[in-house]
């Protein structure tokens, strides 16, 4: 039996609903159930307290983002969630220190976290299309969303111990949001999730 921490990062905000989010959180939910995970989940348009937000960090073999992408960054309440909840894990189960000693400040940086162990995955919901990151001459210039919005993400995470799981990357969903790319969306999802979940509990 795996512990599983969900967090829906999907603000309520303008003229964001979140709506994709919770659906990508149902779909996760149920997917999981169905091969006999625990899932606790958090949704960061709730009040929380964060302390309460470590011990299911604590408690997680695995948590899962799920968060939209909004001027190039987390939405505002998520990173506000995740400062808030990474500060109160100080020395109480997320990270001790920076990694470095004071007889030599210049090395070991990022390697003072307390997670190690546990893993992490990431999923992001854009209204760019994916060829905007894989075209010559397009907007992101051939970096991949991991290798370049994600770069601070990711690293925030391994800082905290965290490994990461392959994640998964829901392009064009407000000029191109049709009943069958959702669809098909879907199915790839639930499928990506089965097989990353397999492979996780096969290296357990």
């Amino acid at each position: 039996m795996k512990n599983i921490f969900i967090i829906n990062g999907g603000q309520t905000f303008a003229h964001s609903g979140g709506f994709f989010n919770n659906s990508l959180t149902q779909w996760t939910h149920e997917t999981l159930l169905e091969n006999d995970f625990e899932i606790r989940i958090s949704n960061i348009n709730d009040e929380y307290d964060a302390l309460i937000e470590v011990e299911n960090f604590k408690w997680a073999d695995i948590i899962i983002y799920h968060t939209p992408i909004w001027w190039f960054q987390v939405p505002n309440r998520l990173k506000k969630y995740i400062d808030e909840v990474f500060t109160a894990g100080h020395n109480n189960g997320i990270y001790a220190n920076d990694g470095r000693s004071r007889k030599n400040p210049n090395i070991n940086y990022g390697t003072g976290g307390l997670m190690h162990g546990k893993k992490y995955m990431v999923t992001t919901s854009w209204n760019a299309p994916e060829t905007a990151f894989t075209l010559k001459g397009e907007f992101f210039d051939q970096h991949s969303v991991d290798e370049g919005v994600l770069f601070g993400f990711h690293k925030m995470n391994q800082f905290a111990g965290l490994s990461k799981i392959k994640g998964f990357h829901f392009h064009d969903l407000e000029k191109n949001a049709t009943e069958e790319r959702l669809e098909n969306y879907r199915q790839q999802y639930i499928q990506h999730i089965k097989k990353q979940f397999t492979i996780h509990e096969q290296l357990s």
